[in-house]
């Protein structure tokens, strides 16, 4: 079973940086594919970012490129997700998610286990 801690969410003025943090535990994190969703009040889940074992690819939905980027430091056994020049509209529960299989993916579904979720509010 894994389990995964997201933080760095918080309060924030446009314009602003954030970096979202989540640590994985219970299984080899080399192993896991990781990725970043978002979910704002009365919608579904969407995809932000994806980065597959090594680090090497990745996977960046297009509204946030060139904003976002998502890193992991198998190290230390966790994964980043990097906000820069935050929008009101990016404001939604963030969630960090972990997959076994050895490619990433946009679907919620093809991620096994997944955080708390961790609340990015950006003000105007």
């Amino acid at each position: 079973q894994v389990q995964l801690v997201e933080s760095g969410g918080g309060l924030v003025q446009a314009g602003g940086s954030l970096r979202l943090s989540c640590a994985a535990s219970g299984r080899a994190f080399s192993t896991l594919t990781m990725g970043w969703f978002r979910q704002a009040p009365g919608n579904e889940r969407k995809f932000i970012a994806a980065i597959g074992w090594g680090g090497g690819f990745t996977d960046v939905q297009d509204s946030v490129k060139g904003r976002f980027t998502i890193s992991r430091d198998n190290a230390k056994n966790t994964a980043y997700l990097e906000m820069n020049s935050l929008k009101p509209e990016d404001t939604a529960v963030y969630y960090c998610a972990a997959s076994t299989r050895p490619y990433t993916t946009t679907s919620p579904s093809g991620y096994n286990y997944w955080g708390q979720g961790t609340q990015v509010t950006v003000s105007s």
